[in-house]
């Protein structure tokens, strides 16, 4: 969020505040040579006030007057998402694949964990799974239900986009006293989840738009990981 400090400014420059704003309303399109006439200033002027403000330049200051500056925000946090997820595939590792697909060969029982939109992801994926598979797959957004289900026979695989919503500390401790399998995916590169769990596979070095809550943060990667995974699975279950 943007504050203007009026205080700053002199009566001159209070003055083109005023007169800049009154201009705005009847003209949408307002260019800083347009403004500096209507006030009697210079162009360099306008310059050097709109940065007293705090603003990079011109184009900031007539775009926060237009209200336009939120708008701009959300269009520079949605092309930084697709570059993020570009940087994902570009890089992106086989070798979890491989890691994931090995731990779902080795238990007939997979428990899928995950809150709010990383639990309908872990759906999904159940749904696939049970597609190519014919192992026991069931997903859980309570901790109470993964409790009564886990046993030494069971994978419980958890999605969290930051790992920050809630703690999983309590329910991975369960899953090793009963000698279950158990990982983490996830999304953003937090590594103060290895303080409580040591079997965490992070899917990207980054992070989301830090402002966002949890349930606002895209799933994109997760999607990409389970469609490729799939894939992996499909081909590994037809040739055997």
């Amino acid at each position: 969020m943007f504050q203007m400090d009026m205080g700053k400014l002199n009566n001159l420059e209070l003055t083109i505040h005023d007169t800049i704003l009154k201009a705005a309303e009847s003209d949408r399109n307002l260019k800083i040579t347009n403004a500096a006439n209507i006030c009697g200033v210079s162009p360099s002027k306008i310059s050097k006030f709109v940065k007293k403000l705090g603003f990079d330049g011109y184009k900031d200051y007539i775009n926060f007057i237009y209200g336009k500056d939120n708008a701009d925000k959300k269009l520079r946090e949605s092309s930084d998402e697709i570059t993020r997820i570009r940087g994902f595939i570009d890089d992106f590792n086989m070798d979890i694949v491989n890691r994931l697909f090995a731990l779902i060969n080795r238990y007939d029982r997979i428990i899928l964990f995950g809150y709010g939109p990383s639990f309908l992801c872990a759906e999904y994926f159940e749904y696939k799974l049970k597609i190519i598979t014919q192992k026991f797959i069931i997903t859980a957004n309570e901790e109470s239900v993964v409790k009564n289900l886990i046993n030494e026979e069971s994978l419980l695989i958890v999605f969290s986009t930051t790992g920050k919503f809630r703690s999983f500390s309590e329910i991975f401790s369960h899953a090793k006293e009963k000698k279950a399998g158990y990982v983490l995916i996830a999304e953003e590169y937090n590594t103060e989840l290895l303080n409580d769990i040591d079997n965490v596979v992070f899917l990207t070095d980054s992070f989301q738009n830090l402002d966002l809550d949890p349930y606002l943060k895209s799933r994109s990667v997760f999607f990409i990981l389970i469609e490729v995974l799939m894939q992996h699975l499909i081909a590994k279950y037809k040739n055997n």
